[in-house]
């Protein structure tokens, strides 16, 4: 599991390839859903449209030369690709994703525009990845499960710290549990008062299965929050989020929509719906708190999705 001093080197690692994004405070937002204090952590603002890229680039550059020279490889709906694609592209080796049939046709296209090959998986994500390490010789750069990933998902958790001097509670989005691992471990090791939640749809739930059948659970997932439909919990992420998380609630889709909309409204952030996951938690009371920090993790939402979401 990664530690603090394994994050604040992440942090270091990647600080030439990365932007610090900014955090605002959104008081008219936190208004609206019973909050004195809330900060909003704007990833949407990083390089790809997406905190992925931190993960990314962690792990890319702490590869060994042989194992970039084999070219990467990777499943992902289409932030993770998209980070990995440009990553990859940045320390001249290539990166094959694999994506499900459904993906977003813009997060597609994001990955070739970065320089990425894209193959849909045939059925089940991991499958298809295996056929493709198993063909190709490829490194692996895992999407959530590795510790270089949660290290450099992390540094999100590292800035809001060091850029917001106190708040209560830490509210994190959970896909495969990456960011909200790394981001914890931060919070417990600076700030050990600071209540950390995860959100996840209710569609979407692999880590609470996980956390309730105390053991990684697959799952076919669905949620408007394509981000966050991770087939499974990570066996590292699991660990670390019954280490350092204090309770994983479940928002609906609606609530997801209904938060995209007060984003965009309240604060002029046109994030993606995994993006307001943790802003859905506070509007729905699942998560309560006098000041509150989120994360909004991603923007990379096409136009057209976005117009029907809103309408």
């Amino acid at each position: 599991m990664p530690t603090l001093e394994d994050l604040r080197a992440a942090a270091e690692r990647v600080a030439p390839y990365v932007h610090r994004t900014p955090v605002t405070t959104a008081t008219s937002l936190g208004r609206l859903v019973g909050v004195d204090a809330l900060h909003v952590k704007a990833e949407l603002f990083q390089k790809t449209g997406s905190f992925k890229v931190r993960g990314c680039f962690n792990t890319v550059l702490s590869l060994t030369d042989d194992e970039r020279a084999a070219g990467l490889v990777t499943m992902s709906a289409g932030n993770h690709a998209a980070g990995l694609a440009y990553a990859a592209r940045a320390v001249g080796t290539t990166a094959v994703v694999v994506m499900p049939a459904h993906a977003n046709p813009g997060k597609v296209a994001a990955v070739r525009e970065y320089g990425g090959e894209v193959v849909f998986a045939k059925e089940h994500l991991k499958e298809t990845l295996d056929e493709v390490m198993a063909e190709t010789g490829r490194t692996l750069v895992h999407p959530f499960d590795d510790p270089r990933v949660i290290a450099g998902a992390g540094t999100v958790g590292l800035e809001l710290l060091e850029d917001v001097a106190d708040f209560d509670t830490l509210v994190v989005q959970v896909g495969g549990g990456g960011l909200l691992s790394g981001c914890a471990i931060a919070a417990k090791a600076l700030r050990p008062s600071v209540t950390v939640v995860g959100v996840e749809p209710e569609g979407a739930d692999a880590m609470t299965r996980a956390l309730d059948a105390g053991d990684v659970v697959p799952m076919v997932p669905s949620s408007v929050a394509d981000g966050l439909c991770a087939p499974f919990a990570g066996v590292h992420t699991l660990a670390a989020v019954r280490s350092y998380v204090d309770r994983v609630v479940r928002v609906p889709d609606e609530a997801i929509v209904s938060a995209m909309r007060l984003m965009v409204e309240r604060t002029k952030l046109a994030v993606e719906p995994a993006a307001a996951a943790g802003v859905a938690a506070l509007l729905t009371g699942a998560v309560t708190g006098s000041s509150v920090a989120v994360i909004a993790t991603g923007g990379n939402v096409d136009g057209p999705t976005y117009a029907r979401l809103l309408a």
